[in-house]
């Protein structure tokens, strides 16, 4: 497929009779300014900022081993519903739609590139390398669980596709979001395999019953969490601990090797299982912009519309089927009844991804729910500057520098902690926009991309 000719025409209503997009032609030779942004689409990225701090607290809070380790982050019936919730409504939806957004982002500067003609892929590769930069100092100085890095290495795949018939994209995407399936299924397996060799000295089973998760609990912080199982292995069992103890009590370069250790294990958890998901939603994104569906809504609301439906259709049930299927699935067991969640959320996470930004596309076509979405706007469009932001106050609450409650907060008080970032991040990104024109970070990403100091503080008025 990626032998097919390259660009196809794009025809339909927000095309003229040479197949350019409408809305290409109207495009200036310039920067892109605040008059030519898509307000629906910072909303969307606001929104998804949101979602990503929900998932994302608890990690800033309890090792990233706990899963593996079959440790549970809370302590009673309010945390559990709590993590229940998280799943269903935000784990896996709001990186989709942010990698959904990242490809609709590259569409945009792709036409807008082509009608000023500049070399795009030269400019957009600066672009990449400049969000690598950001997302190696982020996940090394900051925090590991790190996003942009693999933002910016899939990016140069996704530049592959920029040209490819609107199928192709389709076909690729949907193929990209059931690798973690396939993944699955091969460790899955491996692992049934290995169960049926015989035991030879080199892979006769060791215990240590130091490293298991009731041990880590016991010498956990009283308020921290409590094991949801002895079975778990014991390696992440001892790694959890030995998390606990660096960003509880260490100091700040004890915690940079821990983030270094940490940031290494989920890079290969990311290529493994989260890398075709980006890249699918990448995919799809990219085929939205090239079709112009969030430059001219009007003529596609029934697509939109259709969209939410199926979306919520699909969503509810492949998630509740995701959430209720891990509750019996251990990390530590071998099963074939592990890809039944992993299935699922690959159908679940983009459907009801899908349904979220369906649903604020539709309302804000009412006067009265755009005035009450426009706030989110200013959040999208300083999205880099409120993430980064976002691990500094995190790391500042949970680290031992900072005021040291790693282990402590459990997934109920984490949604509290979420509400409160982000109900201050609205404000001061308004406040912020008022006054310049970019984000801190943004205007730091879009200088070095130009290789020239952009101008930054708005004319008054």
């Amino acid at each position: 497929m990626m032998s097919e000719a390259a660009d196809e025409p794009m025809t339909g209503p927000d095309t003229g009779a040479s197949g350019e997009p409408a809305y290409a032609r109207v495009i200036r030779p310039t920067p892109i300014t605040l008059h030519e942004r898509i307000e629906v689409v910072d909303v969307l990225r606001g929104f998804a900022i949101f979602g990503i701090l929900a998932v994302n607290l608890l990690w800033f809070a309890h090792p990233i081993y706990i899963e593996p380790a079959g440790i549970d982050p809370g302590s009673g019936t309010v945390d559990r519903v709590a993590r229940w919730l998280i799943n269903f409504f935000c784990l896996g939806k709001f990186y989709s739609l942010f990698s959904f957004l990242f490809g609709f982002g590259m569409a945009v500067q792709m036409i807008r590139a082509e009608a000023r003609g500049v070399p795009f892929v030269r400019l957009y590769g600066r672009r990449l390398c400049v969000l690598l930069g950001i997302g190696l100092c982020h996940a090394l100085f900051l925090w590991a669980g790190d996003i942009l890095v693999s933002y910016a290495v899939l990016g140069f795949l996704l530049l592959l596709f920029r040209k490819r018939r609107l199928t192709t994209l389709i076909v690729w995407a949907s193929v990209c979001l059931l690798v973690p399936v396939v993944n699955t299924a091969g460790f899955v397996g491996l692992g049934k395999l290995a169960q049926s060799l015989p035991p030879t000295p080199t892979t006769m089973p060791t215990t240590t019953p130091a490293t298991t998760p009731a041990t880590v609990s016991a010498t956990a912080p009283a308020t921290g969490p409590v094991s949801r199982s002895t079975t778990g292995g014991p390696d992440f069992a001892a790694w959890a601990q030995q998390a606990y103890d660096a960003y509880s009590h260490g100091t700040y370069g004890q915690i940079l090797v821990q983030r270094v250790q940490d940031w290494a294990f989920l890079l290969f958890i990311t290529a493994l299982f989260m890398c075709g998901g980006i890249l699918g939603m990448f995919l799809f994104g990219l085929y939205a912009g090239r079709r112009g569906i969030l430059h001219d809504v009007t003529p596609h609301l029934g697509f939109i519309r259709k969209l939410a439906i199926w979306g919520l259709a699909l969503g509810v049930v492949a998630n509740l089927t995701a959430v209720i299927a891990g509750e019996f699935v251990h990390p530590s067991e071998v099963s074939w009844f592990a890809l039944v969640p992993v299935a699922a959320s690959a159908v679940g996470a983009p459907a009801l991804c899908f349904f979220y930004a369906s649903v604020i596309v539709l309302l804000v076509q009412k006067d009265a729910w755009r005035k009450r979405l426009r706030p989110l706007a200013a959040v999208g469009r300083m999205a880099l500057t409120n993430y980064l932001m976002q691990s500094v106050i995190c790391t500042m609450i949970f680290n031992a520098y900072g005021f040291g409650q790693f282990g402590k907060v459990g997934p109920a008080l984490g949604i509290l902690l979420t509400i409160v970032i982000f109900a201050v991040q609205i404000p001061l990104s308004n406040w912020w926009l008022r006054r310049f024109r970019f984000g801190p970070m943004e205007w730091l990403w879009r200088s070095l991309t130009y290789g020239k100091r952009q101008p930054m503080r708005l004319a008054r008025q």
